[in-house]
């Protein structure tokens, strides 16, 4: 079995974009710049929007954070998402979610122009990926592909199953895996809750991404011997053992699963750094794309 590890490819990536950007710097080139916008106090989004602020730093990406009151009205936000679009200096625009019930998810999504839609969610970013057409893919998904790639699993031809349809991990990653591309070019199945029996279809995965939020839900007698597991769920369980009284695991049973498995993520530790290190990469494709050098 070989064990995945998201970290050091983040850690990889992001080693890449910073002598990347130190060249842009060297030549006295502008560099990407990547504004997260926060609506309210929500701890976890504090934290997540914290540690985005602190990778562009490292690499040498220009970083802005808005921290927006709670009650800001709808129109207001929207009228800041257009005032960054114009903003030559930011190249990527990423707005945290969720937001306050008042405020249309929808419609500030698709206010961001898409050459700055850096989380691949605008509805203009999410039809080229289907259609196959150069884009943005939503950060965790191209994380996938990048972890795929960079371990030299086979694709071609291979039978991926997704165990999950959200719009944010089983659709894209799906749709990304079907290209006729590098990293890609496989038969999928997307399998949910509708299944009378999930396993039928686990079973038959060469390539098993587990994406369904329900803590070590696959199990080893779920999956065949050489499987590859892409195990994408962040699932907190009691545990009295733990100084905190919990503990993360993923939607995989990893310690049966793992002795099935030629290859498997582990949770913590696997999918996870990969988000960021793709946000960042995709703030450096906008420059490179729509950016004034």
């Amino acid at each position: 079995m070989i064990l995945i590890d998201g970290k050091k490819v983040a850690a990889d990536i992001r080693s890449e974009l910073k002598d990347k950007i130190s060249q842009l710097k060297a030549e006295g080139k502008n560099v990407p710049g990547l504004v997260a916008i926060i609506v309210g106090e929500d701890p976890a989004s504090q934290i997540y929007v914290a540690s985005k602020g602190k990778a562009c730093e490292e690499i040498g990406m220009r970083t802005k954070t808005e921290k927006l009151s709670a009650d800001i009205s709808e129109a207001e936000l929207l009228t800041l998402i257009q005032s960054y679009n114009q903003n030559k200096d930011y190249h990527g625009i990423l707005v945290q979610l969720p937001l306050p019930k008042h405020i249309n998810e929808d419609k500030v999504i698709e206010t961001i122009s898409h050459k700055k839609d850096v989380d691949g969610f605008h509805p203009i970013s999410v039809g080229n990926l289907v259609i196959g057409k150069d884009t943005f893919a939503s950060c965790t998904p191209a994380g996938i592909q990048e972890l795929l790639i960079r371990y030299k699993i086979e694709t071609k031809g291979k039978h991926v199953v997704v165990v999950g349809r959200s719009n944010i991990v089983g659709k894209p990653i799906a749709n990304i895996m079907l290209q006729k591309a590098e990293g890609a070019n496989s038969i999928v199945t997307i399998v949910h809750s509708a299944a009378k029996d999930i396993s039928y279809y686990t079973k038959q995965a060469d390539i098993l991404i587990a994406a369904i939020g329900k803590a070590e839900m696959i199990k080893a007698d779920m999956v065949k011997d050489g499987v590859a597991v892409i195990d994408v769920g962040i699932n907190r369980i009691d545990d009295p053992t733990k100084i905190k009284g919990y503990r993360i695991v993923g939607d995989v049973d990893f310690e049966n699963v793992s002795k099935k498995a030629l290859f498997i993520t582990p949770v913590p530790g696997g999918v996870g750094p990969m988000t960021i290190a793709m946000l960042l990469s995709n703030t450096f494709k906008a420059y490179n794309l729509y950016g004034e050098k």
